[in-house]
């Protein structure tokens, strides 16, 4: 998946590439103060690097749950992001239409686990000729992903991602079978998102939970397993975050946690 992307740094370091940013933009100056501090911890492990964030927050529990600063604005940011520290960038689109529109920004279309049977949605995507990953619904099986990624190679684009997400146990809570990750990699590239498989959805609240002391628990699990990357939400302060605040993990965390995730990458090698 990253070797179609020109300006993804450290390609053949042989250590996993890694997915991060904030759950969504809030503000420039908090964006570029994430971005600029990943860099350097990815710099510094030789860690290929894809900046993150959503520029709409469409699937929330209530109607008064932050949604964005508005779609073009945060658009924007991400793409002088990408300009500025010429590293590529990913969104999560929701409607067919957002993927030509996100696609003038950014140089990976995410689908969000929930929409990952929308045929229509996967195939606008996968017609803007983007890289595309699609999150793993917490209701599939790592086998019937095939067919989600036959959809995107059908409509003539073979630059696809899978990305794990946990399932759903219970109501409230997620787990992950590491056992679907080598089965997932007979379709495409495999990335494991931590913070999202550690949320505890549908709390009586309807601000979704979750256990972000367990971050380095699956992450460690992840890369001993042998995922291709590895997704990762951060915020300077997650307790003030707009939105998964209770499932993101501190950003002055992720230089030690990226440390010892290299040395078990080395360690399988």
């Amino acid at each position: 998946m990253i070797q179609h992307l020109a300006n993804i740094q450290h390609k053949d370091s042989k250590n996993f590439f890694l997915i991060a940013g904030p759950c969504a933009i809030e503000s420039e100056e908090m964006t570029f103060e994430i971005a600029e501090k990943v860099i350097a911890m990815t710099n510094k492990y030789q860690i290929p690097y894809i900046f993150k964030g959503s520029f709409k927050k469409a699937n929330r529990s209530r109607v008064d749950s932050f949604t964005g600063i508005g779609d073009l604005k945060a658009l924007e940011i991400i793409k002088k992001v990408g300009n500025h520290f010429n590293i590529p960038t990913t969104t999560d689109i929701h409607e067919n239409e957002h993927a030509a529109l996100a696609a003038q920004y950014v140089d990976v279309l995410q689908i969000p686990a929930f929409l990952v049977r929308q045929t229509d949605l996967v195939v606008a995507a996968a017609k803007t000729g983007k890289v595309v990953t699609l999150k793993k619904g917490q209701f599939l099986s790592p086998e019937s992903m095939k067919f989600a990624v036959q959809k995107v190679k059908d409509s003539g684009n073979d630059k696809v991602g899978i990305i794990e997400r946990g399932n759903s146990f219970g109501y409230t809570d997620l787990i992950v079978d590491y056992r679907g990750i080598p089965t997932m990699q007979q379709y495409a590239p495999v990335i494991l998102d931590i913070t999202h498989s550690l949320q505890q959805p549908n709390q009586e609240s309807g601000v979704t939970g979750g256990k972000p002391e367990l971050i380095e628990t699956i992450a460690k699990a992840g890369i001993a397993v042998g995922a291709d990357g590895l997704f990762i939400e951060t915020h300077p302060n997650p307790a003030c975050a707009k939105s998964d605040g209770a499932n993101m993990l501190r950003l002055d965390l992720l230089d030690d946690l990226l440390g010892k995730l290299t040395k078990i990458r080395q360690a399988i090698l």
